[in-house]
C-alpha cells in the first residue's frame, strides 16, 4: 500500500500532526491530485483552537486545506476531460445531498501530498498562473470578491471601509480598488498592515484606535460615510466601530468569522437611517471562476499575496505564526509537499 504524508487534525481531541496515511484512490467521478501549494487560512486555524466544528465530517479525523492547487496524477471509472499532468485549481467544496461540504473541514482535504477531487471541482489553470497563487484564490481571494460583487454589491464612487487588512482584508482592497470603490478606507491597528492596505490600492489608512477616525472619515467621504464597511476581521469591537461610521442605508457586511456576540449601540439611529447588516460566508464556483479568468488575462494578480512558502511537514508552525497573531500578519502562507 502507498503512503504519503498528510496534516490531519482529530476533531475531539483537536490534536493535530503531520502524519504517514494511505494514498487515496479515486473512485467514480473522481480525480488524484498531486498537490503543489495548499494555503493556510485562519479557518484552519479555527478548526485547530475549535472555534469552528465540521457539521458533515462522519468520522473523527481530517486532512486539513480548502485552498489547493496541483496536478492531475489519476482519473477514476467514468471521468472524462482531465489528463494526467494537467494544472489544476480545486474549489474549496463541493454540493452533497442537498448540502454544501467544505473541503479539508467536512473531507479530507488538501494539506497532503495527493487529494482527491470530485471531477466537478477541479479547475484548469493558465500556465500564467502559479500553483501557489492559485492555491489561495478559492477562499482568501474568492471569499472577499463574493462579499464586494454579491452580498455587498458595491458600485463605482461608492465609498468603502475595510476593517482588517489581512488574508482577507488586503485582497478586499485590491479588489475593491478593481470594481471602482472609491474612496476605498482602510482600518488596522498594526502600522505594516496599513502600510500594506496603501500598497494594495486604499486611499486612506487609519488606525482603529485613533480617537478621531470617524471624523477622518466623515471628512473623507464629504460628511456622508461609509455606503459599505466590511469587517474582515471578525471582531466585535470592529462591528461596533464600523457601524458609527456608515452612511444613511450603510451596509455593514461580516466576513471575519467570530463566535461573539453581536451588539449595535444606537438601535434607534440605526433604524432611523435605515442601515443594514449583511453575514457573509465563502463563495460560489462562478466566483472562483472569474478571478481565474481575471488573472489569466492580465487584470489581476497575487504574487505579493503569498507571505511564506513552507514544506508541508512545517504545517504546524504556519499554524503557530497564526495563532501568535504575528505583526504584520502573513496575506497568506502557503504548504508546498
Amino acid at each position: 500500500m502507498m503512503t504519503m504524508l498528510a496534516g490531519r487534525l482529530n476533531v475531539k481531541t483537536r490534536e493535530f500532526a503531520v502524519k504517514e496515511v494511505p494514498t487515496p484512490v479515486p473512485g467514480p467521478g473522481e480525480v488524484l491530485v498531486k498537490v503543489a501549494a495548499a494555503g493556510v487560512c485562519l479557518s484552519d486555524v479555527h478548526l485547530i483552537d475549535g472555534t469552528l466544528t465540521p457539521l458533515y465530517l462522519p468520522g473523527d479525523e481530517v486532512t486539513l486545506g480548502h485552498e489547493v492547487a496541483g496536478t492531475v496524477a489519476a482519473t477514476g471509472p467514468g471521468v472524462g476531460g482531465w489528463t494526467e499532468g494537467r494544472r489544476v485549481l480545486l474549489q474549496a467544496g463541493e454540493h452533497r445531498g442537498g448540502a454544501v461540504w467544505t473541503r479539508g473541514v467536512d473531507y479530507d482535504g488538501g494539506w497532503a501530498e495527493y487529494a482527491i477531487a470530485s471531477a466537478q471541482t477541479l479547475l484548469a489553470l493558465p500556465d500564467s498562473l502559479s500553483f501557489e497563487e492559485a492555491a489561495i484564490i478559492p477562499d482568501a481571494v474568492s471569499t472577499p470578491w463574493a462579499a464586494i460583487t454579491t452580498t455587498a454589491q458595491v458600485r463605482p464612487a461608492q465609498a468603502v471601509g475595510v476593517w482588517g487588512v489581512g488574508g482577507l482584508g488586503a485582497h478586499g482592497v485590491q479588489l475593491l480598488r478593481t470594481v471602482g470603490a472609491a474612496p476605498i478606507i482602510a482600518v488596522d491597528p498594526s502600522p505594516e498592515a496599513r502600510e500594506r492596505a496603501l500598497a494594495f490600492g486604499a486611499d486612506l489608512a487609519l488606525d482603529s484606535a485613533d480617537p478621531e477616525l470617524r471624523a477622518r472619515i466623515r471628512t473623507e467621504t464629504a460628511g456622508v460615510g461609509l455606503a459599505v464597511a466590511f469587517d474582515f476581521a471578525g471582531v466585535p469591537a470592529v462591528r461596533e466601530q464600523a457601524v458609527t461610521c456608515l452612511a444613511p442605508a450603510g451596509k455593514l457586511v461580516l466576513v471575519g468569522l467570530t463566535d461573539k456576540p453581536l451588539t449595535i449601540s444606537g438601535g434607534t439611529a440605526f433604524s432611523y437611517f435605515q442601515q443594514q447588516i449583511l453575514g457573509h460566508y465563502g463563495s460560489s464556483d462562478a466566483h472562483v471562476d472569474q478571478l481565474v479568468q481575471l488573472v489569466g488575462r492580465g487584470r489581476l494578480e497575487f504574487s505579493r499575496s503569498v507571505s511564506g512558502v513552507l514544506p508541508l511537514a512545517e504545517a504546524g508552525q504556519a499554524v503557530d505564526r497564526l495563532l501568535r497573531r504575528e505583526s504584520p500578519a502573513p496575506v497568506r502562507l502557503v504548504l508546498k509537499p
